[in-house]
């Protein structure tokens, strides 16, 4: 009789672990229990031999690489535990905004949610990311396990609080954090629209500058019966400092003015704008194109306050004996486009731009245009421009196209020097303001 009860206690024991055993994969041995669920706090302060019954009732699932769980949607009625290798948490799924939220790897757990919410869905998809083994717990065997160890519910209770409580926290940091980025993003949006406020004022403004500087350049020039005249300007910028003119100076007498202030925009255009306003003024006194420029330069140095200069060449042109005389105040010497069809560039001397000094020295010639013959006045733009190499177009070159044009008019041989140019630019990029005027003698 003594015995009997130890041969029953002995045959419950060995029950109990063919039992355990029959799951291949649960090795009393390797204390399993011990370091996975004892880790969890769903089932943290169960003694071990609870552990190692809640472990036999769960389910091994294998899993091959990129085998999907479950989807997003899908209904929730599982609670898992990664025994081996790392499974990948996703939202979008396979399309191309895909966006990884975690990763899980050995040890821990989800699905928590599919044990108590019958009906439930999954917010994201579960994703093998190579070979990867699990341990899975259905709702119906997780309650039945409740009704024998209601401290289960407790621990459910609390792991959900703590998940709650956490999830509150990160969404409060997540939420600051937006809200930081979207305050900063609302900043810059002001100063953004205010900068597009002020750059759409500004070129408002340059607007209407370009247009005042257009109406101050001469609709028509003059037309005597033997002589032609032709302009064209092209200025680097909206505003530029370049300026041209034709214009009777009295019965005869036709005054022509090319300059070119140093700098470019807006300020170069208003001291552009005070310099031939001044030359208009004086030429009209009938003085000497050198009497002009000293009057000029006299002006403008009392009434210039800053370091801005300009060079200009202003002659005048007597249309009954073809002869031009001219003031050269540091601007580019006129070319001259013989009958013949040979170039030359007329003699020159040191000259002094306006508005630098209150005394200046004037390069003042005359030359007599014969019939057929042109006369080129241009600003260095002409000569400084440059091809997408760096190489300047250079005097040479304005020589070699104006030999090309003996039997042009005067605006077309302005056309053409200045589509040339454009050209030889090939797209690079331009520095400086070009400006050319034209003086063909006809011959009547």
């Amino acid at each position: 009789m003594p015995t009997i009860p130890t041969i029953l206690t002995l045959s419950s024991n060995v029950f109990k672990t063919s039992w355990l055993e029959k799951k291949s994969w649960i090795s009393p041995k390797n204390n399993m229990s011990n370091t996975l669920l004892s880790k969890i706090p769903l089932f943290a302060g169960l003694p071990r031999k609870e552990l190692d019954q809640i472990l036999a009732a769960m389910e091994k699932k294998e899993m091959a690489d990129r085998e999907i769980l479950f989807k997003e949607g899908d209904p929730g009625e599982h609670f898992y535990i990664v025994m081996k290798g790392t499974l990948e948490v996703l939202m979008a799924a396979g399309q191309a905004e895909e966006l990884l939220l975690n990763v899980m790897s050995e040890g821990e757990h989800f699905g928590e949610m599919g044990l108590i919410m019958p009906g439930g869905h999954r917010t994201a998809t579960v994703r093998a990311r190579g070979e990867s083994t699990l341990l899975s717990m259905s709702r119906e065997t997780f309650l039945g396990l409740t009704k024998k160890h209601p401290e289960l519910s407790g621990s459910m209770v609390r792991v959900l609080s703590q998940r709650l409580d956490a999830t509150n926290t990160q969404t409060f940091h997540e939420l600051t954090e937006k809200n930081k980025k979207l305050q900063t993003a609302y900043d810059e949006l002001k100063a953004a629209q205010a900068q597009i406020i002020e750059k759409e004022r500004l070129e408002r403004e340059l607007q209407v500058a370009a247009e005042i500087q257009l109406s101050i350049l001469p609709d028509e020039l003059p037309k005597p019966s033997n002589f032609d005249f032709g302009a064209c300007i092209l200025p680097a910028r909206q505003v530029g400092g370049d300026f041209y003119d034709v214009f009777y100076v009295g019965d005869g007498l036709i005054g022509v003015l090319i300059g070119d202030v140093a700098d470019k925009g807006v300020p170069s255009a208003l001291f552009m704008a005070r310099a031939h306003a001044l030359v208009m003024a004086e030429a009209d006194t009938g003085l000497s194109a050198g009497e002009v420029m000293q009057l000029v330069n006299r002006h403008i140095t009392r009434l210039q306050k800053s370091t801005q200069f300009v060079t200009v060449l202003y002659g005048i042109l007597n249309v009954k004996t073809n002869e031009f005389s001219y003031a050269r105040a540091g601007h580019e010497p006129p070319l001259v486009l013989q009958p013949d069809g040979k170039v030359e560039r007329l003699p020159y001397r040191p000259g002094m731009a306006l508005g630098l000094w209150d005394s200046i020295l004037l390069d003042e010639h005359a030359i007599t245009l014969p019939p057929g013959s042109t006369l080129l006045l241009f600003t260095d733009g002409m000569t400084d421009c440059r091809d997408p190499n760096g190489e300047a177009f250079g005097i040479d070159r304005i020589k070699s196209v104006l030999e090309s044009l003996s039997n042009s008019s005067a605006q077309q041989v302005c056309d053409h020097l200045l589509s040339t140019l454009v050209k030889y630019q090939n797209g690079s990029k331009q520095d400086d303001d070009v400006t050319l005027v034209a003086i063909r003698a006809t011959g009547g």
